[in-house]
């Protein structure tokens, strides 16, 4: 059944949750073209620390009685809409917030990309830099980060996590831990790149809604660097990440063979 445009909403049912860096904007993009569905808070999307989008890892928020108001505020429904989502992929990342959304929601639906950890870490860096929010070098940078989460605790660095957001096995294994297998659908980044109608007609089937006819592969936020990943680099991360790859493949009967080339 429709609801009405000016309909205000209950609650969101899916939430893209996961990872920075892992092609979530371009996910999001596609599935705001489906008239069934409508994005919450889509003209925040590069507001980086708007409440509404970051709400589930504000621990100021959390800690007394929580209202969830403002996250249904400003949600202007499609004329067609069935279903309701938002978009914030440092959910997956951030400790606390798979059990808060829980709470909130616990038939809601999660989807989590999760992409090269090394190609992942590295554009995150190279974000700030290009942005001249990172001084040191990439592999300075890596080294640095221990120093910068025991400065972030007790909670997690969120601008300089360029390693710890690619350690994905132990954040796949909250999500299940708050969620079953059904509610959750993890894609794998290079194959949304390469299959990218067919990946998102099977989430459209995930969230319950009809595939579109066609759907138009454009791709967001994807930015040429001048700066190029070395292969020393690629090497050094892949020692710091072959254990937890073999792990996420267990957890997910993955085949992350492409992510181990040098």
């Amino acid at each position: 059944m429709f609801r009405s445009k000016t309909q205000k909403i209950e609650r969101l049912d899916f939430i893209i949750a996961g990872t920075q860096k892992g092609g979530t904007s371009a996910l999001h993009y596609h599935l705001d073209q489906h008239p069934n569905l409508t994005m919450a808070h889509s003209e925040e999307a590069h507001m980086i620390d708007h409440p509404r989008r970051h709400f589930f890892d504000d621990e100021e928020r959390f800690a007394g009685e929580v209202s969830y108001d403002i996250l249904h505020e400003g949600v202007r429904l499609k004329r067609q809409s069935l279903i309701v989502g938002s978009c914030t992929p440092i959910y997956t990342y951030w400790k606390p917030a798979m059990e808060r959304i829980r709470n909130y929601h616990p038939g809601i639906k999660l989807i989590v990309l999760l992409r090269n950890p090394i190609n992942r870490a590295f554009s995150h860096w190279n974000m700030y830099r290009e942005r001249k929010q990172e001084s040191l070098g990439f592999l300075e940078a890596i080294a640095e980060e221990k120093n910068r989460i025991r400065e972030a605790l007790p909670l997690q660095p969120r601008r300089t996590s360029y390693l710890d957001r690619g350690f994905y096995s132990e954040q796949i294994e909250r999500v299940f831990r708050f969620f079953s297998p059904e509610q959750v659908r993890v894609i794998k980044f290079e194959e949304f790149r390469e299959k990218t109608p067919d990946i998102v007609n099977g989430v459209f089937a995930f969230l319950g809604i009809k595939p579109l006819h066609k759907v138009k592969n454009r791709e967001q936020n994807r930015i040429p660097y001048d700066r190029k990943i070395t292969s020393e680099e690629r090497k050094y991360l892949y020692e710091l990440y072959q254990e937890d790859i073999a792990k996420l493949e267990k957890l997910l009967s993955w085949d992350c063979s492409d992510w181990k080339q040098m």
